[in-house]
């Protein structure tokens, strides 16, 4: 998701230099070109060869370093970066950053650059609370920084607090929000539903199906990293939510029928990826049922309210909704169908039959069917499923 991207990772003297390589791994891993800018106190905790060995790049850490390909290479790094990081950032690297202080190749290359700048705080929780640190990361935020919160936790002091380095997956999950995809949904207010949902027949037993959410949180993420402001409406699932994301967790048909439908008007596109119950028992026991005496060799059912139906009969001018079709056959009809009968503008439709798609896989086999045509998707993950849906989205939007 980072190909052609070029980070500038800065490392300076914290314990948790460390960690920083791992974070690096995982950049370069994601496509990203890495140039690691090591301070001499981060040289103390681990070696430039460990970065260079990760990311097949030359860590830079003397300012006067005449061995180097570019003759004035702070400048040069700076022009070629399209994020910095500072991961882990002392006190010190915050004070000189927010203060415009340039001693050496990093804090020298930072103020050279133009691009978005991170930063991730790791130090002891006094010095992390101290006002003075607290004052210069507010004068970064001020000058277009993003600061990256720490986690609280045991530190390597032996203290328990603020200022503990987040996980390198966390902050990938940050770098991700600002680089992996085009802006083209700023501005775009977008609601998701996920997962199944589960209707009570007592206390200990429910309906529900399969979903596991994936589309649906997949559909989240996507429209997030692309600018968009995202409400994700999820059934139970053993995912965690997608940053960045507002989640609304419900369990039941009718409580996922009021969620959305209270959020519905704001929102300028909608995506039902959530399996809902069609029918749910008629009757819930107060008490769970026994095997002896009772009968349940037959289950009266109700059904529940169509979430997508109601909200296309009631949607406001202007939105456009796209509804989900699973089938075992005659797919492009029965889901044409939908389409009309839901008043959706796309149906995404996928046959349970096919390999690849379905309910638990990580891919999905589409069919994208609209009133003027029908696109087969080829065999791609969840999450370039869901950029292809928000892409068509954006295109009939334009129209």
């Amino acid at each position: 998701m980072l190909q052609n991207k070029t980070i500038l990772l800065g490392v300076t003297g914290s314990i948790a230099a460390y960690k920083a390589a791992a974070l690096a791994s995982r950049l370069t891993q994601q496509g990203a070109c890495v140039h690691t800018l090591l301070t001499k106190n981060g040289a103390q905790f681990v070696t430039p060869v460990t970065f260079e060995g990760v990311t097949g790049q030359k860590c830079v850490v003397d300012t006067f370093d005449r061995t180097f390909q570019y003759s004035v290479e702070h400048v040069a790094l700076a022009k070629q970066a399209d994020l910095v990081l500072i991961a882990p950032a002392t006190a010190n690297s915050i004070a000189k950053l927010a203060n415009g202080l340039a001693d050496d190749m990093l804090t020298t290359t930072v103020l050279a650059c133009r691009c978005p700048k991170m930063i991730a705080p790791a130090m002891n929780t006094g010095m992390y609370e101290n006002p003075v640190t607290q004052d210069n990361l507010q004068n970064l935020r001020h000058y277009g920084w993003t600061v990256i919160e720490p986690a609280c936790g045991r530190l390597a002091c032996g203290d328990t607090g603020a200022g503990k380095f987040p996980e390198p997956a966390d902050i990938l999950e940050e770098v991700l929000q600002v680089l992996a995809e085009e802006k083209d949904m700023a501005g775009v207010r977008v609601l998701v539903t996920a997962g199944p949902t589960q209707e009570p027949l007592d206390p200990v037993r429910f309906l529900t199906n399969h979903s596991t959410g994936k589309m649906g949180y997949e559909l989240a993420r996507n429209a997030s990293r692309r600018g968009a402001e995202v409400t994700l409406v999820t059934g139970p699932t053993n995912l965690t939510p997608p940053p960045f994301v507002k989640t609304v967790s419900v369990r039941s048909a009718a409580e996922m029928f009021d969620a959305v439908t209270a959020a519905a008007p704001r929102q300028d596109m909608l995506a039902f990826a959530a399996a809902v119950a069609d029918y749910r028992p008629a009757k819930t026991a107060a008490d769970k049922i026994k095997k002896n005496g009772s009968d349940l060799t037959s289950l009266p059912l109700c059904a529940t309210q169509d979430i997508l139906q109601y909200v296309g009969v009631h949607r406001r001018p202007g939105q456009l909704l796209c509804g989900f079709s699973m089938e075992t056959r005659d797919l492009v009809e029965n889901s044409r169908k939908k389409l009309d009968k839901k008043h959706a503008d796309l149906i995404a439709a996928n046959n349970l039959k096919v390999s690849g798609a379905g309910f638990g896989t990580d891919t999905n086999v589409m069919t994208l069917i609209t009133r003027e045509f029908t696109e087969e998707l080829p065999l791609l993950s969840k999450y370039e499923t869901a950029g292809r849906i928000w892409s068509t989205l954006l295109q009939m939007r334009c129209t």
